[in-house]
């Protein structure tokens, strides 16, 4: 285990601050609050995790390298050239699937984010805009095995916890190679497959969010399993 115990006011203080004064010299003289504040607490926060998916997730993992999200933004293609993201996040993926997520994942996989913003912290797991082909698959593996995937993403512990699938991005219509009355035709039209919460601060405070994050990530295991399933990234007994 970890010494994590939950982040400190001072975390969401600094992230607060930034959004304020999202300049290159702020930042610099305060990026040693940052690394102790923020970014060690996050690399500690995935260590815990890590250990803890070992016991009921073998395959999906956190590495304090690879899981944590630079605070640099991309801004080459942006209108918006602020340098620093105003928020700290993390992922855990499967083993066998790479570490990226989104369009630029060509070999992703279902796993699991959290994300730390003063007044906008979640808690996601799923698969989130997968490329065209991993998308394709994961819609064909729906049509074969729609009455598994439809009890196990309305399952009532996902709709208590989570309040079902996220409408985020969903198409108007069924995509053009299937039926436009298939049955399935409502879970065709996502392009995510992703279930979360929100984390109040008072919960991101709390010395216990591990022990939380946990039961979050037990209730979606199942989704998060069918989907790696379906692209080929298999479930595991042991590390």
């Amino acid at each position: 285990m970890s010494d994590f115990k939950g982040f400190s006011a001072n975390a969401l203080t600094f992230l607060r601050q930034l959004k304020r004064n999202n300049r290159r010299d702020w930042f610099e003289e305060r990026k040693e609050t940052y690394v102790t504040d923020v970014q060690e607490v996050m690399r500690s926060f995935v260590q815990e995790m890590d250990t803890r998916f070992g016991r009921f997730a073998p395959e999906i993992i956190g590495d304090p390298k690879k899981s944590v999200f630079r605070i640099y933004r991309d801004v080459r293609f942006s209108k918006d050239k602020s340098p620093y993201k105003t928020n700290a996040g993390c992922w855990f993926f499967h083993r066998s699937a790479g570490k990226k997520v989104g369009q630029e994942a060509s070999e992703g996989g279902a796993g699991y984010y959290f994300h730390l913003e003063p007044g906008a912290s979640f808690v996601g797991a799923g698969i989130w805009m997968p490329p065209r082909p991993s998308l394709k698959r994961l819609r064909d593996a729906i049509v074969a095995d729609v009455t598994r995937f439809t009890a196990i993403a309305n399952s009532s512990r996902i709709k208590r916890r989570f309040g079902g699938l996220s409408d985020e991005g969903k198409l108007t219509r069924v995509p053009r190679d299937y039926a436009p009355d298939h049955e399935a035709g409502y879970l065709l039209r996502n392009v995510s497959f992703i279930v979360g919460r929100k984390v109040k601060d008072d919960e991101v405070l709390n010395p216990r969010l591990a022990d939380k994050l946990e039961n979050d990530f037990t209730v979606a295991l199942p989704l998060v399993r069918w989907l790696n399933s379906a692209l080929g990234y298999r479930p595991a007994k042991s590390r």
